[in-house]
């Protein structure tokens, strides 16, 4: 008899049934053409749920949902499932000469955001009518040399022709940072210098920009007090994943499961 694509497995004699691996698959992700990965993922997450719920019983965990996110509480089997890898897993303290160390190594990758003031002309269009934006192109793209002759008067293109309400400020759009814009419009502003605008219109879902950039303050390299809390964060949320994957090795090491090999998943 030929085995199941997609079997049920069994944990320490508990079933999982293949419906419900199918239906976990669905949050996993696969290259696509190999649907049996998403498959192995979703099958090794729920058997080491099972494996967690399993050493929560054993324990004689008692579950006690807590409040998530406001209106969001754990099921009691999330509860139980926290409840065990926190008696499990101490918190690891980082050392802080390992830490400082770390930021020594590249203290480049820990800058301050960049931070930008600029101004914009928009022609609004519907990206979904290309006529539409085909003219818009053309007037932007007109509003784009004429902003960049020597002497133009950016602040009277944008209060003449913006439809953006920023044109009541000559387009001036304030300071702004990374993710404070679209991204094509934030993409524009990291290419340009100080009283640059850009040679040609950008596009977004809101239609044809012209940008000029009117001050720019690079983000600089922080020092190691700025950044140690991020650091140190991030060295116990590592040392915490490191942890529960050993702990997750360990119970299946011990456990009986049939219907997959968890130790090549």
């Amino acid at each position: 008899m030929n085995r199941p694509l997609t079997p049920e497995i069994a944990v320490n004699g508990e079933v999982i049934p293949a419906a419900a691996i199918a239906a976990e698959a669905q949050n996993h992700s696969a290259p696509k053409g190999k649907p049996g990965l998403a498959w192995r993922s979703a099958a090794r997450a729920l058997a080491i749920r099972a494996l967690l719920l399993q050493e929560a019983a054993r324990r004689g965990l008692v579950p006690a949902p807590a409040e998530v996110a406001p209106g969001k509480v754990e099921t009691d089997e999330e509860a139980l499932i926290r409840a065990v890898l926190e008696a499990e897993i101490a918190p690891e303290v980082p050392d802080e000469a390992a830490l400082r160390a770390l930021w020594a190594k590249d203290p480049e990758r820990y800058r301050s955001p960049p931070l930008w003031e600029a101004s914009h002309i928009l022609i609004a269009a519907d990206p979904a009518d290309a006529g539409a934006c085909a003219d818009a192109r053309r007037k932007a793209e007109a509003l784009a040399a004429e902003a960049a002759r020597p002497g133009a008067r950016f602040a009277d293109l944008a209060a003449g022709h913006s439809a953006c309400e920023s044109r009541k400020t000559g387009g001036a759009l304030g300071q702004l940072g990374p993710g404070d814009t679209v991204p094509e419009f934030e993409a524009a502003l990291t290419r340009l210098g100080a009283g640059e605008v850009t040679p040609e219109p950008v596009q977004t879902r809101f239609g044809f920009h012209v940008i000029r950039m009117d001050a720019v303050a690079p983000g600089r390299p922080l020092p190691f007090e700025a950044v140690r809390d991020r650091l140190a964060a991030a060295h116990e949320k590592a040392a915490w994943l490191r942890a529960a994957q050993a702990f997750a090795d360990r119970l299946v090491a011990a456990a009986e499961i049939t219907g997959i090999d968890l130790r090549a998943a």
